[in-house]
């Protein structure tokens, strides 16, 4: 994806941030599956339970952290140009994806080691932090509607690192209407009849 003539290639913030939370749910659940089936040297019982209560604290954490930061960068987000190109939904997911299927990868495999000594539990804290993801994007999905305007973010400025919507890059975000892309204001798929 090119712009041209000055212009920024966007991808949608709340895009961004959901784009982790189903393969880290998905990974999650089929790890804490797997690490139930392993006694572990706490027992099945304690595992599940410190495994509750961790995916609890991640779901907290990951909702709530940084959220000073994204409302610091919306407050002053500046309109999108006729320019700028607005990257599809399931660009930016794959994009994100693409970059982190490492990380992912080393968490799954964490997770398993992890229930030959607490069964479930590292599964379960991945879930926590996939369910924290969605409840962060249908947040900034409400300060979007709250503003009457979607949050963008250049492309270029998700390149490297942490790829983070909120990253030290990041200067800034840029805005359009309520309706522009092929994503809803939290960042799920808009409905075919909605693009019609």
């Amino acid at each position: 994806m090119r712009a041209g003539r000055g212009g920024q290639g966007l991808a949608r913030v709340a895009v961004v941030v959901r784009a982790g939370a189903a393969p880290l749910w998905w990974l999650g659940v089929f790890a804490a599956g797997i690490g139930v089936l392993v006694p572990g040297l706490t027992g099945r019982r304690i595992g599940v339970s410190a495994g509750a209560a961790l995916f609890l604290v991640a779901l907290a954490v990951v909702a709530y952290a940084r959220r000073g930061r994204y409302r610091e960068l919306a407050r002053p987000a500046v309109r999108a140009s006729k320019h700028d190109v607005l990257q599809d939904r399931a660009v930016s997911m794959r994009n994100w994806r693409r970059r982190h299927r490492w990380w992912l990868l080393l968490a799954f495999l964490a997770a398993l080691g992890g229930a030959f000594v607490i069964p479930a539990a590292g599964g379960l804290l991945l879930a926590g932090c996939g369910v924290g993801l969605w409840l962060k994007a249908s947040w900034i999905g409400r300060l979007e509607e709250a503003g009457e305007a979607l949050l963008w973010v250049r492309v270029d400025w998700l390149s490297g690192g942490a790829s983070s919507p909120v990253g030290k890059t990041v200067k800034g975000y840029r805005t359009t209407g309520i309706a522009a892309g092929d994503a809803t204001p939290g960042g799920a798929r808009r409905r075919a009849s909605a693009l019609t």
